[in-house]
Parts: structure tokens; C-alpha cells; sequence
């Protein structure tokens, strides 16, 4: 495992431990209003700050985006690394004791992201990727499913519950998905969702509202399982504009086709 990785693998781990040992008394944690449905507990800055200590503490001069505390420069302000950090994605099921949630850890050098953690602290089970070497689940290589049909294809989405703005044209392609597809689910946990896909347990997923730290991580799970993922518009800037397609290639094409016509 390449250096780097095993430092995120090590912060996401202390992560999980913070995140398993809230779980049992999760009536006595602070819970803050972010903004609608959008809510942040003491576990998720705890989980952050563990995070960002053990990933500095290896390397210092390193830069960081994270949910919780934002945009933090190296502290050379010239470093071409930069971590990707969601603590806890999926706070509203943790909150709710509802077990889909997961930690999300990728390190970007010049841009390009180059090694992926996602955790989920209660099924003990880690995702991992680095660039060109392939993504493996618990040790294991992983890959996306063989499916090759749309119409035979299990489909993971979210629902825009911070702009209801876009509500009715999102339910409109959840009814063209639906009725083109097996079936459609909706646990709650972007960055879980696409490690779904990059293991085989999903065939395909799409989201709109985004942000970077729910899909670094698993965007790089997904290209190295065999995977293709984009933004609405079929091109690679899914981190800045927050939409994402992503499928197992035979499934994608059908699956984007419906997400850009908005189910008309």
C-alpha cells in the first residue's frame, strides 16, 4: 500500500472509532442547524479533527478541504497536495441511528486525485484506491458489475433535499429511471453510494447539489473498478458543478441519457 494511502486508511480508522463510540449514545450529542435539512453534530468535527491530525501530523505541509472546516492552504501556501475530507457523510442516518454512513478520505496532487478511503464504521468495511493500481474492498480487488442491460440494473440516486428548487425536474428523472430500470434506492450517503458502485452492489448512480468531499473518494473507486463517471453534461467536472453520473459502462450510457433529458 503506497505510504500516503495507509496515513488516510489511519485517519479514517480514528475516524470510525470516534463516529462507533458516538452511535451509542447518540441522544446526548450537540446537533447544529446548518441550513435546511442540513445538520452537523459535535461526531462529525470530532471525526474531522482526528482526520486532519493524523493526515498533517505525517504531512504538515499539505493542504485541505474539508466539510466541516472548509479550505485550509499548505502552510508553504505552495503545495500540490490537497486532501478531500468528509467525516461523517450520510449525518442526518447517523443522527437518526439509521447504520448508512461512511467517512470519505481522497488526496489530490495538482488536481488529480490520486488515492481514496472510504469507510463505513459500522459494517468495518474500507474501500481503497490509488491511481492505477486498482480499488479493493477489505483487501480484496474490486470491480463494477457485469450487468449489461439498463432495464436489468439496480440504480442508487439522492434526493436534492437542500434546493428544492430543482425538486420536480429531479422526480421527473426518478420516474423515467424507475421505469426504465430494476430497481431505484435511496440509503442517504453519496460517498457510500458510489463505493456501492465501484464494488458491484450498484449498477449505476446519479445526484445533483453535491460537493467535492462526497464524491472524491469514491469518483476514484470508480474509475479504478472499471467504472465511468461524469457530471450531468457527460464531461469530468462533477467536483466543481456537483452533478454525477456514474455506471458500469455497458449500464452508463442509458443511464445518462435519461438523467440529460430529464425524463421528457
Amino acid at each position: 500500500m503506497h505510504p500516503m494511502l495507509n496515513v488516510a486508511v489511519k485517519a479514517a480508522r480514528a475516524a470510525g472509532a470516534i463516529i462507533n463510540r458516538a452511535s451509542n449514545d447518540i441522544d446526548k450529542l450537540t446537533v447544529t442547524r446548518k441550513g435546511m435539512n442540513d445538520y452537523v453534530s459535535e461526531v462529525d468535527r470530532a471525526a474531522e479533527d482526528a482526520i486532519i491530525s493524523t493526515l498533517l501530523g505525517a504531512y504538515p505541509d499539505h493542504g485541505v478541504l474539508a466539510e466541516e472546516s472548509g479550505l485550509r492552504e499548505s502552510t508553504s501556501g505552495t503545495s500540490d497536495y490537497q486532501w478531500i475530507i468528509d467525516p461523517l457523510d450520510g449525518t442526518t442516518n447517523f443522527l437518526h441511528g439509521f447504520p448508512q454512513y461512511c467517512t470519505s478520505i481522497a488526496c489530490a496532487v495538482k488536481g488529480v486525485l490520486m488515492h481514496a478511503v472510504i469507510y463505513d464504521p459500522t459494517r468495518n468495511d474500507l474501500f481503497i484506491a490509488t491511481r492505477g493500481s486498482g480499488a479493493f474492498l477489505n483487501e480484496r480487488r474490486i470491480r463494477v458489475s457485469k450487468v449489461l442491460y439498463l432495464k436489468d440494473s439496480l440504480i442508487g440516486t439522492g434526493f436534492p433535499y437542500k434546493e428544492f428548487a430543482h425538486f420536480d425536474a429531479y422526480t421527473a428523472t426518478f420516474k423515467a429511471v424507475t421505469q426504465n430500470v430494476s430497481a431505484v434506492r435511496r440509503p442517504g450517503s453519496a460517498a457510500l453510494d458510489l463505493a456501492y458502485v465501484a464494488c458491484g452492489r450498484y449498477d449505476g448512480f446519479w445526484e445533483s447539489g453535491l460537493s467535492a468531499w462526497d464524491m472524491a473518494a469514491g469518483a476514484l473507486l470508480i474509475k479504478e473498478a472499471g467504472g465511468l463517471i461524469t457530471d450531468f453534461q457527460a464531461g469530468d467536472d462533477y467536483l466543481k458543478n456537483g452533478t454525477v453520473v456514474a455506471a458500469t459502462p455497458k449500464v452508463f450510457p442509458g443511464l445518462l441519457k435519461i438523467v440529460q433529458s430529464g425524463g421528457k
